[in-house]
């Protein structure tokens, strides 16, 4: 890597699209505002900012989220130049290779993303690029850009998936995650939090052939889940088969699959059957010990994985949250920069019983925080121990029971002499495992385990004792098959 831009380290960072009027446009100019290429450090991780104003007959502010949304695909059309995320979220680096072979004005990388714009999109009549690298414009213009974003949300808040008839699919990211497919509804923005429904309308408009489609919904399978037939015929189409379902309000049974560029990760805490949230910027360790990056790895690539899924800043805010799940009652805990910025969102009742990095990092003091505060999922924890114990006071009602078996006679021997008294240590090993399943008792599993008869005078045959152990539960840390030479399993 020769230079980072934006990314993790850097507090300040964004990407914006605006439309203007033609008049305050000159068509073709890159204007880059601070250093340049050769004068950064190598090695360093500097503010960034990348502003396109456009104009055209037919361009509205309506549209600007989807145009600003194809900065990360046209961006990653120049070798040696990768981009991630979105917003204020944008991470990107010129790798030392690049630099080598040229690349050594940011206005080469205005160029390149002038005219794939301009040829994509030819409602586009005059295009201006603006690159930041002056770290004191870029933070100066970063609140500006948060306020676009917000009001931007706000436009989607109001509809919901009854008052139409038809969602979004977006296959932006398949270049990174190829089975990845985000279907974008009224109440579910996609994963990078950059496209709502409004958003992904416009886009199938002005770009009928491009990675925004129109997708029917069909017939509700599942209200709760949020499960149609529209959106599994296009995924599965869209997928290439990888993916043949999925419920847009699951977060275990058939999740959306996910890229790389989302805004949120959630994760499962096993201990409590509950669920966590952890934005992009947060650079600690959640209480189930991994860090952001390390559940990143396990959400992206277009994988379902129950439990984990990446989000969008605005599905928060989505009524219909989770809500195959719990929604909100499910969540318990968050970092407190983003429980800040969504505390708006979180229901009244359960504002100050989620748990943040100040109260909990780790499992025990996160219970410990929810016991005390009366968080939901307590009770829903407590019935499932109350259940447990009733299993094992079920199990310990039915002592195990001791089956001897008969001592096999033994046969007349010639007559030995005596033997010395002396100790003899022996090894007691099970012999014999058998199971067998009961209607109403669980299982039987017998034992039988060789007891020798040590006496003074004489040896005789070991006596076996074959011990019934009835409805106990039995973990096996490991199971081995093995085949006999007849061709059947043991």
């Amino acid at each position: 890597m020769y230079v980072e831009l934006g990314g993790p380290k850097v507090k300040y960072k964004f990407e914006l699209f605006k439309v203007r009027k033609p008049e305050e446009i000159e068509d073709g100019k890159v204007v880059l505002v601070g250093p340049d290429i050769p004068e950064l450090k190598e090695g360093s991780s500097i503010p960034y900012a990348v502003i396109i104003e456009a104009a055209g007959k037919g361009l509205e502010p309506e549209g600007e989220g989807v145009l600003e949304r194809r900065i990360h695909e046209f961006s990653n059309y120049v070798q040696g130049y990768m981009h991630l995320n979105q917003r204020y979220d944008i991470w990107l680096r010129i790798s030392k290779r690049a630099v080598q072979k040229g690349l050594t004005s940011f206005k080469y990388i205005g160029t390149v993303l002038y005219r794939l714009f301009k040829s994509a999109f030819p409602i586009i009549e005059k295009l201006r690029i603006v690159i930041v690298t002056d770290p004191r414009v870029v933070e100066l213009l970063h609140p500006q850009a948060l306020k676009i974003y917000e009001e931007r949300d706000r436009r989607a808040l109001g509809l919901r998936d009854e008052d139409v008839n038809e969602f979004y699919s977006c296959k932006l990211c398949q270049s990174f995650a190829p089975t990845h497919v985000c279907i974008i509804t009224p109440e579910r923005p996609s994963a990078c939090g950059a496209i709502s429904w409004l958003d992904a309308r416009i886009a199938a408009k002005i770009d009928p052939k491009g990675p925004i489609q129109l997708v029917p919904k069909g017939r509700l399978l599942d209200p709760v889940g949020g499960e149609y037939e529209g959106a599994n015929e296009a995924i599965r189409k869209l997928s290439n088969g990888a993916i043949q379902r999925v419920k847009l309000y699951s977060l275990f049974d058939y999740p959306p699959t996910i890229c790389g560029c989302f805004e949120i990760a959630t994760f499962y805490i096993p201990d409590l059957d509950a669920v966590g949230l952890v934005h992009r910027g947060f650079t600690g360790t959640t209480p189930i010990g991994l860090r952001f990056s390390q559940i990143a790895d396990t959400v992206g690539g277009g994988k379902q994985v129950p439990g984990f899924q990446g989000i969008g800043l605005l599905y928060l805010w989505s009524k219909k949250l989770f809500q195959a799940d719990g929604g909100w009652t499910r969540i318990v805990w968050m970092p407190s920069e983003l429980k800040q910025r969504v505390l708006d969102a979180i229901p009244l009742e359960l504002r100050d019983k989620i748990a943040t990095e100040k109260e909990a990092t780790s499992i025990e003091e996160l219970k410990k925080f929810l016991v005390e505060k009366g968080h939901p999922i307590v009770q829903k924890l407590r019935k499932r121990e109350r259940a447990e114990e009733k299993k094992e006071e079920k199990v310990e009602e039915k002592p195990p029971s001791i089956t001897p078996t008969p001592p096999t006679p033994a046969l007349p021997q010639a007559p030995q002499p005596a033997a010395q008294p002396q100790a003899i240590a022996t090894t007691i090993a099970p012999q014999q495992v058998q199971t067998s399943p009961q209607a109403a008792g669980g299982i039987t599993v017998s034992v039988t385990i060789p007891v020798p008869l040590l006496q003074q005078q004489q040896v005789a045959q070991p006596t076996t004792v074959t011990l019934v152990l009835k409805g106990v539960k039995i973990r096996a840390e490991r199971i081995v098959i093995k085949r006999s030479s007849a061709g059947e399993g043991k």
